[in-house]
């Protein structure tokens, strides 16, 4: 059933002053003949994610936008040094030994989370996984 606005209804007078009460009006339904009887199937909950899941693990393209990235790389290093210069070839490949360090730590942190039996990332799961793998630089 369409949903439909809530009108102003007649009720007995709660003004003193003798206020007219807002007037009744009358909403029409609208229906969509096309969708009429068809219901669309819907994912069960964790499908979708599951289906990303493999789409990213048969892919090979860069998972974070090569613009943003640059703009983070060329901002921290401006707080070393003002005239840095860096060639588009550094660029993509800082991105890449930074991505695959990000998926390596976020594998080894799901590990973490199934180990301890959740299946959601926690900031401890991240931690131990730092530790596990001898990283010693706090986050």
């Amino acid at each position: 059933m369409a949903r439909t606005k809530q009108t102003a209804r007649k009720s007995a007078n709660h003004f003193a002053s003798g206020r007219p009460l807002a007037k009744v009006t009358k909403i029409v339904r609208k229906t969509t003949p096309s969708t009429l009887g068809i219901k669309r199937t819907r994912a069960r909950p964790g499908a979708n994610a599951l289906k990303e899941i493999r789409k990213y693990q048969k892919s090979t393209e860069l998972l974070i936008r090569r613009a943003p990235f640059q703009r983070l790389v060329r901002e921290i290093t401006r707080d070393f040094q003002a005239d840095f210069r860096w060639q588009v070839r550094a660029v993509e490949a800082l991105q890449e030994a930074a991505e695959a360090y990000l998926v390596g730590m976020l594998e080894d942190s799901n590990l973490c989370a199934i180990h301890a039996k959740r299946v959601t990332i926690m900031p401890k799961d991240m931690q131990l996984a730092k530790r596990i793998r001898g990283d010693f630089h706090k986050m």
